[in-house]
């Protein structure tokens, strides 16, 4: 049987609806008193379903902040939880700017697809072609760095690397340097051969992608992303500038980058320390973005987001209708009913029936996700990387929304 999101519709068929946390609420000047009634029940509805579960996975990871949002075909619900400053009564609010990460990278990808799109870049283009000094550069492909295929070492994998972002977050870090600590290290594997997660592929093709066009990664987004999409509200900060736009809230960190890459995972005493309040999370902010740069470094809202992840997913207006088929059958879900059954394809993830990326810095996590059978969008953002026992808050977040959305 095919899977619909039949919990979710009966809630909302009958008309559109937005329950905006901290926000403006619908107009509704033209509507008579029943339809004022139709919406205000199926708005209650909705919020039933949805905000027990959020509300729970934000209790239990102890995250001080975070945006939630659903649109469907009929219905627009977000809400704001949680504080800016930890301690301090500065509620969130749905229009508040947060860092979003990892989903960067499928923005850097779609900037290469159109590249390839336009005849200046192919997916089997060797990288050594652009680049010398990469190990094993003329074997990785465009692809295998769209792929996470290429076995290169993720340079903010390197221990030192790690250290230096706790003692001295802010360092300001030019994109060369990173690659040089990633090819520093013997790549994992030879290209193509396995799957591996790796920050050094983007900042590699991001590099790729400014020596071709001759214009820097943020002008390259502005230009071909942000500005096409209408997207006012999202910006790739420039070198050296680790401020957040007002409104918007702190971000924090249990433990340090140099513990997290042995675990996430507090001991035992520490996680219970956090639970009664003992232990609180470092406020990591300011950590200057340019360790992450173009695999990471994008700053947005809730609402912009959404927007961007339906013209991803949805629809054919940034790459064209052939490349757009390539990109959603490489990250085609390996199975609609399981959210956290992950697959990764050309700069694009699949969780079970959603298609997005997810992203997790120090101070945030991010979620954003299009199901294109069921025009279903949900992004998440949070104000913690990882819950003090473990587990990404926003990727945990969505994955219950989808469970809780979903009926045979």
């Amino acid at each position: 049987m095919t899977r619909q999101w039949t919990r979710l519709g009966a809630v909302v068929v009958v008309c559109s609806v937005l329950v905006s946390g901290g926000g403006t609420p619908p107009d509704r000047t033209s509507a008579g008193p029943a339809a004022i009634d139709r919406t205000a029940e199926l708005s209650r509805a909705l919020g039933r379903l949805a905000e027990p579960v959020v509300r729970e996975i934000l209790d239990a990871m102890l995250v001080p902040g975070a945006v939630v949002y659903i649109r469907t075909p009929d219905a627009h619900w977000q809400w704001a939880f949680g504080t800016r400053v930890l301690g301090q009564d500065d509620p969130v609010l749905v229009e508040d700017f947060f860092r979003v990460g990892s989903t960067t990278k499928t923005m850097v990808g779609t900037v290469a697809l159109q590249l390839v799109g336009q005849g200046r870049l192919a997916l089997d283009d060797p990288v050594s072609r652009y680049r010398a000094g990469v190990p094993n550069g003329d074997d990785i492909t465009i692809a295998d760095l769209l792929n996470m295929r290429s076995g290169l070492f993720s340079y903010n994998e390197n221990p030192s690397f790690a250290a230096t972002m706790d003692d001295d977050p802010g360092r300001v870090w030019k994109p060369d340097a990173l690659l040089r600590v990633g090819f520093a290290t013997e790549p994992h594997f030879a290209p193509g051969a396995e799957f591996r997660y790796s920050n050094t592929n983007t900042i590699l093709l991001a590099a790729v992608l400014e020596q071709i066009t001759g214009q820097d990664v943020g002008s390259l987004l502005a230009n071909r992303i942000f500005r096409p999409l209408g997207l006012s509200k999202t910006f790739y900060p420039e070198p050296g500038d680790a401020s957040l736009p007002a409104p918007s809230p702190r971000g924090y960190l249990y433990g340090t980058n140099t513990s997290a890459l042995t675990s996430a995972v507090l001991p035992a005493a520490q996680v219970a320390a956090a639970r009664t309040g003992e232990l609180v999370p470092i406020d990591v902010t300011n950590l200057d973005p340019s360790w992450i740069g173009a695999a990471g470094g994008v700053i947005s809202t809730a609402q912009d987001l959404a927007t961007y992840v339906r013209a991803l997913v949805g629809s054919d207006e940034l790459i064209g209708s052939e490349l757009q088929r390539e990109r959603l059958a490489s990250a085609a879900p390996l199975d609609r009913r399981d959210p956290a059954g992950i697959r990764y394809g050309l700069g694009l993830e699949s969780f079970g029936p959603m298609l997005g990326h997810d992203g997790a810095i120090p101070g945030f996590q991010t979620f954003m996700g299009y199901d294109p059978t069921t025009d279903i969008t949900i992004v998440v953002l949070c104000t913690l990387r990882d819950g003090p026992a473990g587990g990404r808050p926003a990727n945990e977040i969505a994955y219950g929304l989808v469970r809780a959305l979903i009926a045979e």
